[in-house]
């Protein structure tokens, strides 16, 4: 089966502004990833088409890309994916709402700014407590409580939540669900003690009450993280003054 591939272009150091490459494979298989076919691409016909990836197995969230207008993951799409066809048609752009750098990379430095501003890390100055012979151990947490922020681990920082996110679009000073995202795991971890410091930062006006509640989000994130439940979440417990 063959497959065409519309490929948004965009070299700053020659082009004046975006155009569309058309590449077409022959030989392809219903199991290829997305990934793989852009492989080809660079590999076999333009040696110039720069795209971002590592671990190509869904972890690292680096090959984040516009496919057929959806947000998703290159290396987890499989060509099957888009239905049964002889010659298929595909359209792959950057993410929307972050510069691009060339062709399909945008610079991430935005998104990771806002990331690094929610404190995304445990906070507890409280002395750990000890076993019976003094020595330090470990925060014990019940499964409850533990279940309480669990789906927001999951989060792999892809960036493909904040930038279907037609508020980030908007305005790239909100925060975006990728952030809250983040910052939720930590304001409802019962053994940290930095959550009103979060709450704080979050209620600011280009925090968590810049989302719209749109739902792009949640069908965007390739670990099928609750993101609009999870914002909500972040919005109750503001408004509450705790998080409980």
């Amino acid at each position: 089966m063959k497959v065409t591939l519309r490929i948004r272009r965009f070299n700053p150091e020659k082009d004046k502004k975006p155009y569309w490459g058309e590449y077409t494979l022959d030989n392809c298989q219903p199991t290829n990833r997305v990934l793989e076919l852009l492989h080809r691409v660079k590999w076999e016909q333009d040696g110039t088409l720069t795209l971002r990836r590592s671990c190509a197995q869904g972890i690292c969230g680096s090959d984040a890309m516009r496919i057929n207008g959806v947000n998703r993951l290159a290396c987890k799409v499989l060509l099957q994916a888009f239905g049964e066809q002889d010659h298929y048609h595909i359209q792959i752009e950057p993410i929307l709402g972050l510069p691009v750098v060339k062709d399909l990379v945008v610079d991430m430095e935005p998104f990771f700014a806002h990331y690094r501003a929610v404190m995304p890390f445990f906070v507890n100055n409280t002395k750990p407590p000890t076993d019976a012979e003094g020595h330090m151990t470990e925060r014990l947490q019940s499964e409850k409580d533990r279940e309480r922020f669990d789906d927001t681990t999951k989060c792999i920082l892809c960036a493909c939540c904040t930038t279907s996110c037609p508020s980030f679009w908007a305005s790239g000073e909100y925060v975006g669900p990728a952030a809250i995202v983040q910052a939720h795991r930590f304001i409802f971890d019962s053994r940290d003690e930095g959550w009103q410091e979060r709450l704080d930062i979050l209620g600011d006006p280009d925090g968590v009450w810049r989302c719209r509640t749109v739902y792009n989000c949640t069908p965007a994130c390739p670990r099928g993280i609750e993101v609009t439940r999870a914002i909500g979440e972040v919005k109750l417990a503001i408004r509450s003054g705790n998080r409980d």
